[in-house]
């Protein structure tokens, strides 16, 4: 339980992250657009995925994330945004464990573009 809603919090930061680098990209903040390399951010999801299916939305030990972004609510009853993916990430909860400490800035910001891929 703990590891799937580790991965759904990744899984939600990283879609997040995607929506919001291709809003800004549309907007012309091309700075900005390129943040997150989905690549690497699915390598940092491999220790996500013990928990957390990428290719359903079948539960494992937490809930399979693929179509985060675009699914009306979390487990936690929250919209899917960037913001609150990450703060599942940060703060984990109901058996995910917190990674505020565990990745980096980089890392989290990689992970969200890779949700977005899902």
């Amino acid at each position: 339980m703990l590891k799937s809603t580790l991965l759904l919090c990744c899984a939600v930061a990283l879609t997040c992250s995607l929506a919001t680098a291709a809003d800004k990209k549309k907007s012309g903040d091309t700075k900005t657009a390129a943040a997150g390399d989905a690549e690497k951010g699915k390598e940092t999801f491999q220790q996500c995925g013990v928990c957390h299916n990428a290719d359903s939305t079948e539960k494992k030990m937490g809930p399979g994330l693929k179509g985060l972004f675009a699914q009306e609510k979390m487990t936690n009853g929250k919209k899917p945004t960037e913001a609150n993916v990450r703060e599942k990430i940060d703060e984990g909860g109901n058996g995910m464990p917190a990674y505020k400490e565990m990745l980096s800035d980089e890392e989290k910001t990689d992970l969200m573009a890779y949700l977005k891929t899902l």
